[in-house]
């Protein structure tokens, strides 16, 4: 799978798209909540569902157990999760988002196998957190081969909870025990992986990911006022610990790093990728990939509602192999 190497690394960015006005056409969260079938589906939604000032039956955004049990009911109705829960003050995410990177990330890998879809995928998701949510979804939409990494014990201890409930699911879950190290101590001699993903810390400090946290719930609605205002409010209604929302150079220097480590496994997965939460990012790192050799760099837009994110991808395989990727990697094993 070599190939001679370029006087110049061929890392220029693919122009983005326009952003898309919605969801991923295969997301099964494009309308809106059908809150009877929820509850069919998870009953202990219902004493969190009530009828808003606009006549519509909706959860309270802002309550972490209304939104926890949102999840919840998602994940039973489409994905057939059973046991679904996460630990309080751990991150809570909203469900459509995550499903949407899962749905980028199968068309990129069909694009790069020219319409076909590899029989068997095998994805890794740095950072899986307690909630688990992304190899949930990944393997109950497309059978893929999830391996989930995380650092934390306690987030790791939930997710293998969650996993050992969902024995229908093919999810494996690996600590990161190398502190500060991303793929080194994941991935194995001789593994190879078609994607990975990553949601990121996106904050630089504990004080930049608090205002953050204070601008949602100002935008909920619920930020106190008067002399109340001197109480902090809770962090998040969606939640988070510390290394899920903020690292030292915030999610710059760590897809920096990612893009560093990716170099070293370079030739063992096809495309590497990651949320950026800031388009004032890209530049930045466009640059770092053009001195690491990436092959391709591709920018995904995606969008929720008035929300917009994406997701840079990068390749150290040269475009006339992705194809063959699979059934080479088949001759050796994954």
């Amino acid at each position: 799978m070599r190939e001679k190497p370029r006087s110049k690394p061929a890392a220029r960015p693919v122009a983005a798209p326009k952003p898309p006005a919605e969801l991923h056409p295969r997301n099964r969260h494009r309308g809106r909540y059908d809150f009877p079938a929820l509850i069919a589906a998870c009953a202990e939604l219902k004493p969190f569902v009530a009828v808003n000032q606009y006549g519509d039956e909706s959860i309270d955004f802002a309550n972490p157990a209304a939104v926890k049990m949102l999840n919840r009911a998602l994940l039973a109705k489409f994905y057939g999760v059973k046991n679904w829960d996460v630990p309080a003050g751990y991150l809570c995410p909203p469900i459509p988002g995550r499903a949407d990177y899962i749905h980028n990330l199968a068309d990129l890998l069909v694009e790069s196998h020219r319409g076909k879809t590899p029989e068997v995928v095998r994805v890794l998701d740095i950072g899986c957190g307690a909630n688990c949510v992304y190899p949930l979804i990944g393997s109950a939409e497309y059978e893929w081969e999830m391996v989930g990494s995380e650092v934390d014990a306690v987030a790791l201890t939930n997710a293998q909870q969650i996993v050992d409930a969902n024995p229908q699911l093919n999810i494996e879950l690996r600590q990161q025990k190398i502190p500060g190290a991303i793929f080194l101590g994941i991935v194995q001699d001789g593994e190879f992986f078609d994607l990975t993903l990553c949601n990121p810390p996106f904050h630089a400090s504990l004080a930049e990911a608090t205002k953050g946290s204070q601008r949602k719930w100002k935008n909920l609605g619920k930020a106190p006022r008067g002399k109340a205002a001197a109480t902090p409010a809770p962090v998040l209604n969606f939640g988070g610990q510390g290394g899920e929302l903020w690292c030292e150079g915030g999610e710059e220097a760590f897809i920096q790093r990612m893009i560093s480590e990716s170099r070293q496994i370079g030739q063992r997965c096809l495309w590497f990728t990651s949320l950026v939460s800031k388009a004032s990012s890209l530049p930045l790192l466009y640059r770092t990939l053009e001195k690491a050799g990436a092959r391709d760099v591709r920018t995904i837009e995606m969008s929720q509602g008035q929300k917009q994110s994406r997701f840079l991808a990068w390749t150290f395989i040269p475009p006339a192999l992705h194809e063959r990727f699979s059934s080479v990697l088949s001759e050796f094993g994954r």
